[in-house]
């Protein structure tokens, strides 16, 4: 008997926090949501003196025993053991209440009171731990539960810590990591434990944007590079088309300007024909010929060059002729001769 009571004094211990309640003299009782609760009378040791224990809520009778009479409980909702323990089936949140004990003996006197403030919350869900290798920071996330603090552990160092239901973290080393996010309230604890490895710990955010923007800026500057060549092409060839056609214009206006002082000259096939017609009653010289040379055959010498027009002279009576062209090389007859 002594056993059983010493390990329900235990579990008790766990739900029993000694705080203010309600009532001055209250202990803070915590419950978890549909779950079974034990209330123990701490320090209460049963004797042959005690003759009558019984429970109330908020002052209204749940359980009593007493000596040589049958137990009486008010529903099944309460078990009360003989110890004087009582034991609360499935715990809504409407149960949260004052709840006080009394112990008499048989003469009627009170051995002992004690009043508990219970309270109800929500186990937990166990927490949520997700980490992004890109920007390094891992998150810690319970879904349910009522008023969850939640503990971050890197290598066993505390690194972020909160009454919330999400915490995050931001590491800056590079290797792989351990963390641990511990979530508890009054009546639950959940623990979850993950080994963060990032391959080669990908490229830095950082890193990132800076070879994006480089990128975007080299992009720019060939793009200006080439409409700049561009322009300066089209630049040179308008520069090399005026130039051909200011040439071309001077060419144009140096060929007008030599045209009136320009007599064409061209050699005819026939010398005998590029003479000019005499006037008739005139009667031009015929051709000087060269005697043929006496003694022995002489090289032909190189043909002279013939005489500027207008050297030959004719004195003739009447009005002026036209100069005659002189002839450039002895006639056929004379050359076969030689």
């Amino acid at each position: 008997m002594n056993l059983a009571c010493e390990i329900l004094a235990s579990f008790l211990l766990i739900f029993i926090v000694p705080t203010k309640g309600e009532d001055p003299e209250s202990t803070v009782v915590w419950g978890a949501l549909d779950h079974d609760l034990i209330l123990d009378i701490p320090g209460f040791q049963g004797s042959d003196t005690v003759a009558d224990i019984q429970w109330n809520k908020n002052k209204e009778k749940i359980a009593r025993i007493r000596k040589d009479k049958p137990l009486y409980n008010q529903m099944d909702k309460y078990v009360m053991f003989t110890n004087g323990t009582l034991k609360i089936k499935t715990l809504m949140r409407n149960d949260s209440d004052l709840y006080k004990v009394e112990v008499y003996n048989s003469n009627g006197v009170n051995l002992l009171s004690k009043t508990f403030d219970l309270k109800i919350q929500e186990m937990l869900s166990g927490p949520e731990i997700n980490w992004t290798c890109t920007n390094r920071t891992v998150s810690c996330k319970v879904e349910n539960g009522s008023d969850p603090t939640l503990e971050l552990f890197l290598n066993k160092s505390t690194v972020q810590k909160g009454h919330q239901r999400l915490i995050t973290y931001k590491w800056n080393t590079k290797w792989n990591k351990t963390f641990k996010c511990m979530a508890h309230n009054h009546v639950d604890k959940k623990v979850s434990m993950v080994t963060v490895m990032c391959p080669d710990e990908g490229l830095d955010l950082y890193l990132i944007i800076g070879i994006c923007v480089g990128g975007v800026v080299l992009l720019i500057f060939v793009a200006l590079l080439i409409c700049y060549i561009s322009r300066r092409k089209k630049q040179s060839h308008r520069r090399d088309d005026e130039q051909l056609e200011i040439t071309a214009q001077k060419a144009t206006l140096e060929e007008r300007g030599r045209k009136p002082h320009q007599i064409p000259v061209s050699t005819p096939a026939n010398p005998g024909m590029s003479q000019t017609p005499p006037v008739p009653g005139h009667r031009s010289q015929p051709p000087a010929h060269r005697p043929r040379p006496v003694g022995p055959r002489v090289q032909p010498q190189q043909k002279r060059l013939p005489p500027t027009p207008g050297t030959q002279v004719h004195q003739q009576k009447g009005p002026p002729l036209p100069k005659p062209r002189v002839q450039t090389k002895p006639p056929s007859d004379a050359e076969e001769n030689s």
